[in-house]
Parts: structure tokens; sequence; C-alpha cells
């Protein structure tokens, strides 16, 4: 295969602005020409978006920014609580694809703002080529209304190998109507600058693609504040290939809250996060907005890689607003 690719994922803040209002088209994503099918089905307590047909690889806009697929515009028939979900990639007679051909699912709430991301639509799912199928602690999940105006943007990698009838699914697990289930916030941090309102702000190694990672070890981190006092009960992570590391840490307390290991091939190809490497605990951790925080990420470049690596380190924070139960103060270290 060529170049192992660059993912998206937590590119959504300009992806997202761009179709809010559907209007800044010198933001926007080229989509195809010819029409390409998505639709929903919903079960009992689940709701399963489709993409596709679609024959790879497929053409692509400005570098990998290419959007794959027509954005597909939804809404649910009544109020649910998500309460987790999962992505496939398979051809339509059911062969199971390598993961590493999407480039990204994400999912938006058009309707409701970010806490993260002032000023720009919600992020409330998706999957990069981690693909990780989430489960939000039992009684925990994310709110979404009948009237919330829901997008989903998907991109396969345009450097796939040819493969005819792809097709990608994004199920979404609701919780039963008679469950009581209480709201959580998402809340997006990384190394790389991940709302489209700062990424004037970016340094000149920072890409959609990711920071710029050269050969050898690299070690990069961003100082953090949060705009909220929180207890997180779920983190969902996201990197790229030859990632060694994520975390993040509590300066103020000298904390660490989270590090997260990713299961790779030997020459550091990212394969998933392993379960027990994905923090979830109905308990949870606080963040507040009084104390600094950093995210850090390590990569490990190959030295006989001489074209450049580009990374990402973030999570995907599911949480309550304000404190946690008093019994527990902190988090444990995965």
């Amino acid at each position: 295969m060529c170049r192992f690719f660059t993912l998206l994922f937590f590119s959504v803040a300009m992806i997202s602005s761009a179709y809010a209002d559907g209007g800044h088209d010198h933001h926007a994503v080229p989509t195809l020409k010819k029409h390409v099918g998505s639709k929903i089905t919903y079960g009992e307590n689940t709701a399963t978006l489709t993409f596709g047909p679609i024959d790879l690889p497929t053409g692509h806009g400005e570098g990998d920014m290419g959007d794959s697929m027509p954005r597909f515009n939804f809404q649910l028939p009544e109020d649910k609580y998500l309460i987790g979900f999962k992505s496939a990639l398979s051809t339509v007679e059911g062969k199971e694809l390598p993961r590493n051909y999407l480039h990204h699912i994400l999912m938006i709430n058009n309707t409701r703002p970010s806490v993260s991301c002032p000023g720009e639509p919600l992020f409330y799912g998706g999957a990069g080529l981690e693909m990780a199928e989430t489960h939000f602690p039992d009684g925990y999940g994310v709110k979404l209304e009948k009237n919330d105006k829901l997008m989903t943007v998907v991109a396969f990698y345009h450097g796939a190998p040819p493969t005819k009838n792809v097709i990608a699914t994004f199920t979404m697990y609701f919780a039963p109507k008679t469950k009581p289930v209480q709201a959580m916030d998402i809340y997006q941090v990384g190394v790389n600058i991940v709302c489209f309102t700062k990424f004037g702000d970016r340094p000149a190694d920072q890409t959609d693609e990711g920071i710029e990672i050269g050969p050898g070890v690299q070690v990069r981190t961003a100082p953090l504040k949060f705009s909220m006092d929180g207890c997180v009960k779920y983190a969902y992570p996201h990197g790229h290939d030859e990632l060694l590391m994520i975390a993040l840490e509590n300066k103020t307390k000298k904390q660490t809250l989270l590090r997260t290991i990713p299961d790779v091939e030997q020459d550091g190809t990212l394969r998933e996060f392993l379960p027990h490497q994905v923090y979830k605990d109905g308990q949870g951790f606080p963040i507040s907005k009084a104390d600094d925080y950093e995210m850090v990420m390590v990569y490990h470049h190959l030295l006989q890689k001489p074209e450049p690596q580009h990374g990402m380190g973030n999570y995907l924070l599911y949480m309550t607003p304000g404190s946690c139960p008093a019994e527990k103060k902190t988090a444990s270290v995965n």
C-alpha cells in the first residue's frame, strides 16, 4: 500500500462550520458529482446509517480533505439518548475491509452549539481509523432531540486500492424509553487545534492532516483551559499511525488523568485502541475551568521513511456538568 493515510476525524470544526448554515463555500469540501446513496434504518433502540455502495478509490479535494460521499442530513423521529455507537466497513457482499480504507465518519448536530468550540455546531460522535466501538457508562447518554438537524460527513481514503461496492455503516445505540439517563456534554481536546475559529493561529508545521512528525521519537504538548466544570465519564481517543501515547494532565494538581496507548503493528501502523485503554467510568474524574491542563502526544517516526508523518492526539470527552460524586476525587490512570 502507498503511504499510510492521515485522518481528519477532528477536522470536524472546519467542515461543520462550513455546512452549518450552507454558506462559507470557500471553506466547504467538494462532494461527488454523481449520486451515491445514503440511508438510515431504525431498530427498536438503534439507528444505522448506511453509506454507499461506492467504488474506491474516490476523487478528493484540497489535500486529503476529500468528501467521498455527499453529506447526509437527517432528523430522528423522537427524542432519544445516544448511549453508544460503532462503525463498520465492508463490501455489499459482506466482505470485511481493512479499517484504514475509511478516512472519517463525522456526526454533527447543527442545532446544538459546541461547548468546546464556541460559535460552532456540536460534534457528538464519529470514527476514524481506530473505529472504536463505544458504550458509555450505564445511565449516561447524549440527548438528541427530534427537531435537531443532524448531519453526517463520510470520506474514504483516496489512496485505497481499487475496490468495488464499498459500504460504510454507523450504528447509534439509544437508551430504552423507560430507562432514566443523565445527559452528558461533549468536549473536544487535542494537541493539534480542534476548533475552526482558531485555525488561523496554527503554527506552520500544523495542517488539516495534523502536526508534522519528524524522524525518531517526537513529544508534542499543548496547554489547555476548560470553559466549564465537569465530570468526565468517557474519553474517545484518536490518533494516527506511529502514535505511541496520548495523555491529558492536570498541571495545577500534578495529576495524569488519561494515558492512552494504542495497539500497533511492528512498523507503527495503528490497529486500534483496546477496550482497557479507552477510559470509561461511571464515577468519572473532575475537570475544572480554574485549573491548567496539558495535552500530550508521543510519536515514533521510522528513520527509514523520509516522508514526514502527520500526527494527531485527541480525545472526545463525554462529561456531565458540575462536580463528580464526592466519594472519589481523582481518576485512575489507564
